[in-house]
């Protein structure tokens, strides 16, 4: 059986499971419902996280697991689902599931391990002061738009015309493509958005791109287009096409080169938040969390495959070099 397969059925599964497992009496049970758009390696590393805290799959931990696959009305459903399991803490990987379990779900506690511009997208009232049923931590997506320009700049010295693929569907990315326009015209580059709502519009996309190839491809991350990440990469790789992208994991599945925060440390966090909370901590007593700690990789197999090559000085300050 796959591991999407399995981790899919894992919550209906444990549903049946004893209140005693391997011969000890386990006292309470803890249910957790977690929300996202399809499976990513780095949600272990929150499992991984609650494990060190003691909450264990299988021993005192049940997850329930829904995946949108893209269709985002479904948050609304999985909401629903989660009051009626009469689930402790909901977990949401993606800010379209945060506002479908914010509604409905005002009595039980949210928490967002890597939430992008919560505040500006309406999510949260403040860092420091949340509010409401939802906490976590707090992506610096936007804040990094200039960055990514200066690199990209570096990388590409001929960039005058950018594409930036995003999710438009997404409230949270409105905020980092606004940011990404104003970091563009500083930089004296013109760019083309490539909005995205579904799956399907990726290709609608390429096909722009096609007829009007640009400089770059710069892509606004979310869940939607995450889970979409081979086929985008592929796209820049038979175009020699230069890809930003803002974490590791595009880079190490083939594209370019990405700055961002590392999803893998920001969801073993979010244990941190959950053990509070069951713990009875309020999440509106809980502030947000914003990451200070950022990495840039690059992938030189891919720059040597489109023909491009490194900047001594991006080469120097890379955290991570993919041969």
């Amino acid at each position: 059986m796959r591991r999407r397969e399995f981790i899919g059925t894992l919550g209906a599964a444990a549903a049946a499971w004893p209140l005693a497992t391997h011969g000890e009496a386990l006292g309470r049970v803890w249910r957790l419902g977690f929300l996202a758009q399809g499976y990513e390696k780095f949600y272990d590393a929150l499992f991984d996280g609650l494990r060190n805290l003691g909450y264990e799959e299988g021993r005192n931990l049940l997850v329930e697991r829904r995946y949108a696959e893209g269709r985002n009305e479904r948050f609304q459903e999985f909401a629903a689902e989660m009051v009626a399991l009469k689930v402790d803490v909901i977990i949401v990987s993606t800010t379209p599931a945060g506002f479908a379990v914010k509604s409905p779900a005002t009595n039980i506690p949210v928490v967002f391990p890597n939430a992008i511009s919560p505040v500006e997208s309406g999510l949260i009232a403040s860092l420091a002061h949340p509010g409401g049923n939802i906490t976590g931590g707090a992506a610096q997506t936007a804040a990094l738009s200039t960055k990514r320009f200066e690199i990209l700049k570096e990388v590409v010295p001929g960039l005058l015309r950018g594409a930036v693929l995003w999710n438009a569907a997404n409230p949270a990315l409105a905020y980092p493509w606004k940011l990404t326009q104003d970091a563009a015209h500083a930089l004296g580059v013109e760019l083309e958005p490539l909005e995205v709502r579904s799956p399907k519009d990726i290709a609608l996309a390429f096909a722009r791109m096609e007829a009007t190839p640009p400089d770059a491809l710069i892509v606004l991350q979310d869940a939607l287009t995450l889970q979409h990440r081979k086929e985008i990469i592929d796209f820049t790789a038979e175009r020699r096409l230069p890809g930003m992208f803002v974490a590791r994991e595009w880079v190490t599945s083939g594209g370019l080169m990405s700055y961002g925060e590392n999803l893998a440390e920001m969801y073993n966090r979010g244990a941190y938040f959950v053990d509070k909370i069951l713990k009875g901590t309020k999440p509106a007593d809980l502030p947000v969390e914003q990451v200070t700690k950022f990495e840039l990789i690059i992938n030189v197999k891919t720059a040597r495959a489109m023909g491009w090559t490194f900047p001594p000085e991006i080469l120097a300050i890379a955290d991570d070099v993919i041969e």
